[in-house]
């Protein structure tokens, strides 16, 4: 893979792998045919995960631990040609080694029969009944042609095609239906080209394994309703707020509906224009910041209504003109679907493909119709200005939905702003936008979500109505923000991590960045000698693998006809060469490839004989084969990864945002929370209204000395009543300096802290405030303070969590308060207090423990 995956990306590879493995030895053992599902919101980057799954499939996998299938052949299909292309791109873009496996099926198409070891793209257009792909007519075994073939005509049909790729020996065709959904649905009896595909007809078997890719587990569900006979396994589902988490899409989306009735095109087109003026300009600054060779070049999207006029068109460019004088005449393009250029007045518009406007950044206005809610997206789209007047949910969720993906495919340190993207829609109503706010900011259906958890850590996105701008605010002390990026967060681990692999990568950062040089061979020889110390010390269990990496020991069963019972002879056999090799193969899965060859490097001369070199693989494969040695190895690669991690967080201070992700990225692949810096934010937004459920609105009270402000110089507060009395309450303390409301994002603005959920996985609670204050000696200190409602099932492991924090850095804070209402009081556990932590170890009740002695009123 060219990119490397997001942490959730891998777990669901690792999942669909699983699924396609059960799968293939159902259909060859049985004959039996099956289905699953990859379900992820929109901009979880699907077809990125498909390249590793399809990667996988061909040549194997180490990370994954998955054994290649040599018979593989891989049918790609979805509705539309333009679909197709965008697959093919993105996944020849993603993975290295399929560069010249990708084939698209033409019309031309003659072979017998698709090839192992490739991917062929097909679409629904391919198959229509006057196709050349399908003109070949087909008949029954016995039964004669009904027509012969037309001198254009090919007697080999796509569907001989396929009959003859799913019977060959020893052959697996996969079937993955790209936007699983669509195409499927059909309003006669007659089976659309996809069920017909899929279910076998005319002669034709069915597809062996059928591999949906969709937004949601239901869409596909609900299009294989009439798929027969087939094996439904467990669908790979990707949890949305882990792929908000990534930085993969927009944190935020600004939404701007009129308030009151009236015809409001033309206002809100010019305030779109604005808007992507102030965007161009925000990331061209940051572009020169960062040095970016290739900085972000912001889009606007308009989407006009059905079948717009000559008059439609020209009254919407004379807008943008005039609102933007100085844009250039080539930047305005359209993806309408008549695929011709237009001219409106005296201005050329030129029809582009879809999957071309990403690169072509000279395009800064694009007209579409509904291009841009049928499964093509376009990082670069910063505005959308619709004019549709559709306002159901769901369409409005897909919609929107593929204008979330960021840019950079990163969210960019400290900056709201841009990290969100701006949405005007003159013709929705308000009361259907709260709806979709409600869908947006969770990343699901429409309002399906059963979440009534009150705790903000799963808030994945915001919605918002016209915020206002956030700087940092004037009235803070210096102070402070030296403090604030001192305070420590922590790293929440990860399911899968492999050490060795986090070390080997962490060395080539800090080699290729010239903070470690070196750091590749020094991270290897380090580990050699582990190996090497690990060797004599398990040398008895090490000699026992070695004897059994070295011969196979068997057992003969014999039995003669008419009698009864067996007899069994054992038997041992030495290990040929081929057989070594696999065992060197294996140890490579538990030690990492790298290292494997770096220890086979270590432990032979230069010149080393083949038969020297055998026998160090036959060494590696016994160390590998040992569990205390591997343990002990990943030990030693996470306690070099943390110490480098630790010894150079200063110098990867001055490297761009950039390099700094992948660091970011590095330092979350670990098995126990490791300690990490804040970052302080710089430009960030906020709502001044609340929306009720009713569409209604109030304004939000605000309040002084937040770390961020408006132009006032306040911050627009939205809290609950506890959560409010606790503010107002720190706002009154002596030496009370400034206040911060700790975002619920998994962002590097944003104080983690780990604990593990009843099932033992590892979650992030995020506390709610962060208070500063200064001291009679002049000193500034920092209070770590969460209100938290201890009725909630995981308020208890929430406390734990917030107990081993405590336990490892109190020194930075003067105090860490969890805050609970109780008998309409609030009472406080004091968690720098050793006595509050062990009781809550002690715990059975989070609602115990504030009723206590150990609690105090707040």
């Amino acid at each position: 893979m060219r990119y490397t995956l997001k942490d959730y990306q891998a777990e669901a590879v690792r999942d669909a792998l699983q699924r396609l493995t059960q799968a293939r030895d159902m259909y060859h053992r049985y004959g039996s045919l099956s289905q699953f599902s990859l379900a992820a919101t929109t901009g979880a980057g699907k077809t990125v995960m498909a390249a590793a799954i399809i990667e996988a499939l061909f040549f194997g996998s180490d990370e994954f631990d998955f054994q290649a299938d040599p018979g593989a052949t891989v049918l790609w299909f979805s509705d539309s040609p333009d679909l197709n292309e965008q697959s093919r791109a993105r996944i020849q873009a993603a993975a290295s080694e399929l560069d010249s496996r990708l084939r698209v099926v033409e019309s031309t198409f003659s072979e017998a029969s698709f090839k192992p070891g490739m991917v062929y793209f097909l679409n629904a257009q391919k198959l229509s009944k006057n196709s050349r792909l399908v003109r070949g007519e087909r008949t029954s075994p016995g039964q004669e042609r009904l027509f012969e073939p037309a001198p254009d005509m090919v007697q080999q049909t796509i569907y001989d095609v396929i009959s003859n790729t799913v019977q060959a020996e020893g052959r697996t065709l996969y079937f993955i239906l790209d936007e699983a959904h669509r195409g499927m649905r059909t309003t006669s009896e007659r089976q659309t080209i996809v069920q017909r595909l899929i279910n076998g007809a005319n002669g034709t078997p069915p597809m062996p394994v059928v591999f949906g890719i969709s937004a949601t587990v239901d869409r596909f569900t609900e299009a294989m309703k009439k798929i027969t006979n087939r094996t439904a396994l467990p669908p790979v589902e990707v949890d949305s707020s882990l792929v908000q988490a990534s930085g993969l899409l927009k944190d935020d989306i600004v939404l701007t509906i009129p308030k009151e009735k009236g015809v409001f095109d033309t206002t809100l087109l010019r305030r779109a224009v604005q808007r992507v003026k102030e965007s161009t300009e925000a990331w061209a600054a940051y572009g020169v910041e960062q040095e970016e060779p290739d900085p972000v070049v912001p889009l606007m999207v308009v989407q006009m209504g059905d079948a717009p006029s000559p008059d439609d068109l020209a009254q919407v460019l004379d807008v943008i003109y005039d609102e933007w004088p100085d844009l250039p005449g080539d930047a305005v393009a359209h993806v309408f679907g008549s695929h011709t250029d237009l001219l409106v007045g005296q201005q050329p518009v030129p029809y582009v493909e879809p999957q071309r406007v990403q690169d072509a950044t000279h395009i800064r206005v694009l007209l579409a119709i509904e291009a841009i809610s049928t499964g093509w997206d376009c990082p670069r789209a910063e505005v959308l200005v619709s004019f549709r007047t559709r306002n159901e949910p769901t369409y409005i969720h897909q919609l929107l939905g593929r204008m979330l993906r960021t840019p950079l495919a990163r969210r960019i340190p400290g900056n709201e702003v841009l990290n969100s993207v701006d949405c005007l829609l003159p013709h929705f109503d308000r009361e259907t936008s709260t709806v979709i706010a409600q869908m947006l900011m969770k990343g699901k259906t429409a309002l399906d979500s059963d979440d009534t958890d009150e705790d903000r850590e799963d808030d994945t996105r915001r919605v918002l109505f016209d915020p206002v701008r956030l700087d940092q605010n004037p009235d803070v002390p210096q102070e402070v923000w030296d403090l604030l990026v001192t305070i420590p967060s922590v790293t929440i681990p990860k399911a899968h991590v492999k050490p060795i692999r986090r070390l080997d990568a962490l060395a080539v950062a800090l080699s290729n960045d010239r903070i470690v040089p070196g750091a590749v061979e020094q991270a290897r020889q380090h580990l050699c000698k582990v190996l090497d110390g690990q060797a004599a010390q398990h040398d008895e269990k090490v000699a026992s693998a070695r004897t059994d990496v070295l011969t196979m020991t068997g057992e003969e069963v014999r039995g003669r006809l008419g009698a009864e019972g067996f007899s069994y002879d054992g038997f041992e056999m030495g290990a040929d060469e081929r057989a070594i090799h696999d065992s060197y193969r294996l140890a490579g899965q538990a030690l990492t490839p790298a290292l494997a060859k770096a220890y086979v490097e270590h432990d032979t001369p230069p010149d080393a004989e083949p038969e020297e070199l055998l026998e160090a693989e036959v060494k590696v494969a016994s160390l590998g084969a040992v569990p205390e040695v591997v343990g002990a190895v990943e030990r030693a690669a996470d306690d070099l990864a943390k110490e480098w991690l630790s010894e150079t967080r200063v110098a990867r201070k001055g490297l761009p945002d950039e390099r700094q992700a992948e660091y970011d990225r590095l330092e979350g692949m670990s098995t126990e929370p490791e300690r990490v810096a804040l970052t302080e934010p710089k430009t960030a937004q906020a709502d001044t209204k609340v929306r009720e459920k009713d569409g209604t609105e109030r304004d939000l009270p605000t309040r002084r000395l937040h770390l961020m402000a408006a132009e006032d110089r306040t911050y627009p507060i939205d809290l609950n009543d506890w959560e409010r009395k606790v503010l107002d309450s720190e706002m009154k303390q002596p030496g009370f300096a400034a206040w911060y409301r700790n975002p619920s994002r998994a962002t590097k603005e944003s104080l983690a802290v780990a604990y593990k959920d009843a099932e033992g996985t590892w979650r992030a609670l995020r506390p709610d405030f962060i208070f500063f204050a200064t001291q009679h000696d002049g000193t500034v200190v920092a209070d770590l303070v969460d209100p938290h409602g201890h009725h909630l099932a995981d308020a208890l492991p929430k406390l734990r969590g917030l107990v081993e924090f405590a336990e490892q850095f109190k020194g930075d804070f003067r105090r860490i308060e969890s805050v609970a209402e109780t008998n309409g009081r609030l009472r406080v556990l004091d968690l720098t207090q050793a006595n509050v932590r062990q009781a809550i170890r002690d715990a059975t009740s989070a609602k115990g423990l504030y009723d206590s002695k150990i609690a105090s009123d707040y």
